[in-house]
């Protein structure tokens, strides 16, 4: 069977004090790679038994080698350069309650990440074996199933379109897709041939779709919305179409999270039926912590084949929610996918960015904790 666990979590865990401290001074070089490799190694190892401890299945190094979600993975690559984003792009602070998709706060308050951009500069390429290590250090820390995150390859095109991407290197952008696809597929099975059976590819970009003010970024670079969109899934698919028959490939539509802050709002009903009925996928984790996330209508759209995490505990604030609000909102949901075809998380990660969301590790454990409750009270179990 493919891996599919009725209570999941989206990838990053906050930092303990100990590793942030080990990075610092990696940083300053009075440590080496190889002490700072040691230092994560032990705090992999503590998270996977505490991970355990709560009872969770699907089991994650916490991204505790990343200093972000993405920028690691891509920056590893050949051909692509990181920059400086554009503020234009920043995130929503956590408290502008009356913030709008503009990023314009309700309570003067500045937005305050500004994700960085990619730019493709050559030809792109990689080892094809940048994080099957990462898999075998957790794997060695767990008898449960290791799960492995990954970004989602429209990060290399989003921010620019084709002004990303060297006309020299990729005078047809047919090819910089080709290019891009073949390369999450080594990578994919570099990951299967380590023993990786649960892979996670994250995707913020597509719930860009549903923002207007993003949406203007994309005709502003001389393309249309949907049709770029309609180009992101199918890359995805492309990318994980050679997957085993036993690996199970879950996407995670995403709103921003990063110290926090958001960067879309809104039901994915605007990007429904081109995303949650075409990914192919084996699953899909969806946000819906908060009143900006919408309903569950746009479920709908989910083919019978597949299977949807509910992401109904936020990570970006500590309040802990109530087990019978969300058992009710289970419910709801399974008016438009069966029960048996759901499962629940928390909303995203609790530190996409290494300094962390706005929560105490105290209340991230008691928020998983709850996390396998629920699972158990509605399924009976938090396992398969």
């Amino acid at each position: 069977m493919k891996p599919f666990f009725r209570a999941d979590q989206v990838g990053s865990l906050l930092r303990p004090a100990g590793l942030l401290a080990a990075r610092a001074q990696f940083k300053a070089g009075r440590i080496t790679a190889p002490a700072l490799r040691a230092a994560e190694d032990e705090a992999v190892q503590a998270i996977a038994r505490r991970q355990e401890e709560t009872g969770l299945e699907a089991i994650v190094d916490g991204e505790f080698r990343r200093e972000n979600w993405w920028v690691d993975f891509v920056a590893s690559l050949r051909g692509v350069e990181i920059r400086d984003g554009d503020t234009r792009q920043a995130f929503v602070d956590h408290d502008d309650a009356g913030g709008d998709d503009a990023g314009h706060s309700g309570h003067g308050h500045a937005p305050h990440y500004v994700p960085k951009n990619v730019v493709t500069t050559g030809k792109l390429g990689s080892d094809a074996r940048m994080l099957a290590a990462d898999y075998a250090a957790l794997a060695a820390c767990t008898a449960r199933t290791a799960k492995i995150t990954l970004p989602s390859p429209a990060r290399l095109h989003f921010h620019g379109g084709r002004a990303a991407v060297s006309t020299q290197a990729y005078p047809d952008m047919e090819a910089f897709f080709a290019d891009l696809a073949a390369l999450y597929q080594r990578e994919i099975a570099a990951l299967e041939a380590a023993g990786c059976r649960y892979i996670q590819i994250d995707d913020p970009l597509m719930s860009y779709f549903i923002s207007d003010r993003l949406r203007a970024e994309v005709r502003a670079a001389g393309d249309d919305p949907d049709r770029r969109l309609a180009r992101y899934v199918a890359l995805i698919n492309e990318c994980i179409a050679k997957r085993r028959p036993d690996t199970a490939v879950a996407v995670h539509v995403c709103r921003g999270n990063a110290r926090s802050a958001w960067i879309t709002e809104g039901g994915y009903e605007r990007i429904a039926e081109a995303v949650l009925g075409g990914l192919e996928a084996d699953h899909l984790l969806l946000e819906y912590d908060d009143a900006r996330s919408g309903g569950f209508d746009p479920l709908r759209h989910v083919p019978d084949t597949q299977r949807v995490v509910l992401g109904l505990i936020t990570t970006k604030t500590g309040a802990l929610e109530d087990a019978d609000a969300l058992a009710r909102r289970i419910d709801e949901a399974a008016r438009h996918v069966s029960l048996d075809r759901l499962a629940i998380s928390p909303q995203c990660g609790f530190a996409s960015v290494v300094e962390g969301n706005l929560i105490s590790e105290e209340m991230q454990w008691a928020k998983l904790r709850l996390t396998v409750e629920v699972a158990r009270r509605v399924w009976g179990t938090a396992g398969r």
